[in-house]
């Protein structure tokens, strides 16, 4: 369980950057890596989000590095791997977990909101990607687990500008998957599906059922995928997508 502390400690000694760290799945991620002995780095736009994670880690008592970033912002980007390098010599373990999307008919959307999303989501995940790498090359080698989603395989209405970047983060995987491996560098990528990250008692019978897997997805699905794609020990393991999501996007759905 997440909430379980692993006695392998197999993250012991390493340093983990999560992005996105404020809620969800990568306020899940930040616990997962802390309590299973890494030093846990959290970086989120949303500073209210950050504290809130910051909190949860030290009632636990684990110290997290905490830093504000907006990864639209390549500068905000730098600075945050400044800072990294100044307190911990640098990472060992990229999840780039932040991303959002904006949900709008493709005949209304503005060019700054398509910009905003591709920004952040493709755009961030590069810059992040390639400034963690400069460091990792130093250290000997490192795991980078991009967040994509099945929205890069399959598509709802109106999600244009969320779909392409989570498509764009697949080709970018496996791209720098081959450009790293020289450095002993792995770059993976999980496609989550309905991962719930509200109140999982709420949700109704004919949500987890129409899943193959019998229900809906939770943050923890997501943190054991991460844990495999970025243990050390599973170095034969690069440039994947790992599809976690129920094995919806294997049935084919009709209406009746």
């Amino acid at each position: 369980m997440i909430g379980s502390k692993r006695d392998d400690a197999v993250f012991t000694g390493k340093v983990v950057l999560v992005t996105g760290a404020g809620a969800g799945i990568g306020q899940a991620l930040a616990l997962a890596y802390a309590r299973s002995g890494a030093t846990v780095a959290i970086a989120d736009r949303n500073e209210g989000g950050l504290a809130e994670t910051s909190a949860q880690l030290e009632g636990e008592g684990y110290a997290a590095i905490s830093i504000t970033a907006d990864l639209s912002l390549s500068d905000d980007i730098s600075r945050m791997f400044e800072r990294m390098e100044e307190q911990t010599g640098g990472i060992d373990i990229l999840i780039n977990n932040a991303g959002f999307g904006i949900w709008k008919s493709p005949y209304d959307l503005e060019l700054d909101e398509w910009d905003c999303v591709l920004n952040t989501n493709l755009r961030g995940t590069f810059l992040c990607s390639r400034e963690a790498a400069k460091g990792m090359k130093k250290r000997g080698g490192g795991s980078i687990v991009n967040l994509s989603s099945t929205r890069a395989l399959m598509s709802e209405a109106n999600s244009e500008a969320y779909a392409a970047s989570k498509a764009g983060i697949l080709g970018l995987t496996h791209a720098m998957a081959v450009s790293l491996g020289p450095d002993r560098i792995r770059v993976n990528a999980i496609c989550p599906g309905w991962i719930d990250t509200g109140d999982y008692s709420a949700l109704r019978t004919e949500d987890h059922v129409q899943h193959p897997a019998g229900r809906v997805g939770k943050p923890e699905d997501i943190t054991k995928a991460c844990f495999y794609l970025s243990d050390p020990h599973n170095d034969f393991v690069t440039g994947i997508h790992l599809t976690v999501d129920g094995g919806m996007t294997r049935r084919m759905i009709y209406e009746e």
